[in-house]
Formats: C-alpha cells, structure tokens, sequence
C-alpha cells in the first residue's frame, strides 16, 4: 500500500525555486514596513559622578566600622532585649513615683511657687516704673505712659527669660503666653490693648485707657508687696 505523499507548502524547501506568492512583491516594496533587522546601539553603562563616588565610598566605610558592633548586637540579642525591657519599665516606675508617689504634691506646690516668684517683676524695679509712668501721665502723655509700661514690662520677663521673648514677639503674643502666670497675662492683655488702640488706630489714650492699663499692670506686679504687707 503507497502512502501518498503530504502536500509542501509553497515555502518548503521542495518549493523554493517556485516564483513568490501573488503580491509578495508589491508587499516588500512597501516603505512603511521594515524588513530588514534593526540594529540596537548598545547602551554605554552611566559614569557615576564625583559626589556619588563620594557617598559610596562614605557608606562602605560605614557598613565596615559598624559591621562588628551589628554583628555583636546580633550574637547578644537574646539577653540584650530583656535588658532594654527592664530599663525601659524601670523608668516608667521611676517617672510615676515621681510624679504620684510621697512628696509630689509637695514638689509640684514648691514649683509652682518658685514659678509665680520668678516672673514677677523686682519690686524695686515696679516702683520706678510706676514713678516714670505717673509722671508721663501727670503731663497728659497718657499714649508715653501706657507704651512705657508694655516696654519695661517686656524688658522684666526678657531679664527673667530670655527665652521666652524673641526680637520679632509682639505684645499680643506676650499677652497670651501659656508659662506666665494668669495675672501676667491679664496685665499684658490690658495693655497691649491699648497700645494697639493708639499706635494702629491712630486714636490717642484718654485717662481711663492709662488708668486701666496702671491698674492693671500694679494688681500684678504689686501682688506679692501687698500680701506681705498684709501678713505684717
């Protein structure tokens, strides 16, 4: 029995003498279609720079210092972490001692005292202003007077704190400053009002803005001189 022979297909080698398909030729001459293979450049690699071969080379040196103290941490670590655990609870129960166990409210108390007495102004220091700003308003100079005691004011809390007052605080800012005491706050409030009123409004003091302003800032600054008057 003859098995007869499969077909060959028109590019098989028993039909590559054949002539070429029926628009072959039209299809090749078309120059929209490439043909022939496309040749890729190689890619030169990219030159580090100067400041990356910099950091590199700092990095390496790094990871060489540091390798033994990682390797170390990594060989202690089974005791090192209860370590840190107990460091990190025997501060927490220092801290909480401290703050709720015997004698805090007594050390909160004497904070608090020792705050209130720094940042109230030198008595010597409140009488000399309240003389000068006395004798400003006396000439009707309320807008000097009030302005004088904001500056000196602020020159008693930069004498205190220097921290506390920068070259570019305004009065409004002092005035609402949460470390100073609330009676501080209230006088500067007081003040700093007025003055606003008279340098930014353009509207002059009158006597009730100067004597609100004065008491305002003696209620303050005179406080302690008054209760140790009337404890004696």
């Amino acid at each position: 029995m003859t098995v007869p022979a499969a077909p060959t297909s028109p590019e098989s080698p028993a039909n590559s003498g054949a002539s070429s398909p029926s628009g072959w030729e039209e299809l090749r001459a078309d120059g929209d279609i490439q043909f022939s293979p496309v040749n890729i450049p190689e890619v030169p690699p990219r030159v580090p720079s100067w400041f990356e071969e910099m950091l590199a080379a700092i990095f390496n040196f790094l990871a060489r210092l540091f390798a033994p103290l990682g390797e170390l941490i990594g060989a202690s670590w089974w005791w090192l972490q209860w370590a840190l655990l107990a460091a990190a609870i025997g501060f927490a129960v220092v801290m909480l001692v401290r703050m709720y166990g015997p004698g805090a409210g007594n050390r909160r108390a004497k904070a608090a005292a020792e705050a209130e007495t720094e940042w109230q102004p030198d008595r010597a220091a409140t009488l000399a202003l309240l003389e000068d700003a006395d004798r400003l308003a006396a000439e009707g100079r309320f807008d000097e007077a009030t302005r004088l005691l904001l500056q000196r004011s602020v020159g008693h809390i930069a004498a205190v704190r220097p921290d506390w007052v920068e070259p570019s605080s305004t009065a409004r800012e002092l005035a609402t400053l949460p470390a100073l005491p609330d009676a501080a706050r209230s006088a500067f409030r007081v003040i700093a009002e007025r003055v606003e009123r008279s340098l930014f409004a353009l509207r002059a003091l009158e006597r009730a803005d100067w004597e609100a302003a004065r008491s305002a800032y003696a209620e303050f600054a005179l406080a302690r001189l008054n209760t140790r008057v009337s404890a004696a």
